[in-house]
């Protein structure tokens, strides 16, 4: 586990944290981390590489029905939980991010 945290760059274990406070796709990120789409989504397949994160399709219908592309929704693994812990240690001001309370859904 400590050699996946330390190979956690600044931006990789924002995107976490992000995960992990609700956001679940890629767009959402992006607007919650202020990154751009060239950063996040390559990032996130990492994150999912390395197993800190697993990512799952929605339904076609779905997205048909809000006229809109499929997303990929990803949720922090227990790996990936571990990992916030030490980045956090690593990077004090991604504590201070993205809190859970933040994040208001419908």
């Amino acid at each position: 586990m400590s050699q996946t945290s330390t190979r956690l760059s600044h931006t990789a274990a924002l995107i976490l944290k992000a995960l992990n406070s609700g956001y679940r796709y890629g767009f959402d990120i992006m607007e919650a981390t202020g990154l751009p789409s060239g950063t996040v989504y390559p990032a996130l397949r990492r994150l999912e590489r390395d197993a800190l994160a697993e990512g799952v399709w929605e339904k076609e219908q779905t997205a048909e029905e809000e006229d809109r592309p499929p997303r990929r929704y990803y949720k922090v693994t227990r790996q990936g939980k571990l990992a916030i812990v030490e980045a956090e240690k690593k990077y004090p001001l991604i504590a201070q991010l993205l809190n859970p309370q933040e994040v208001h859904r419908p």
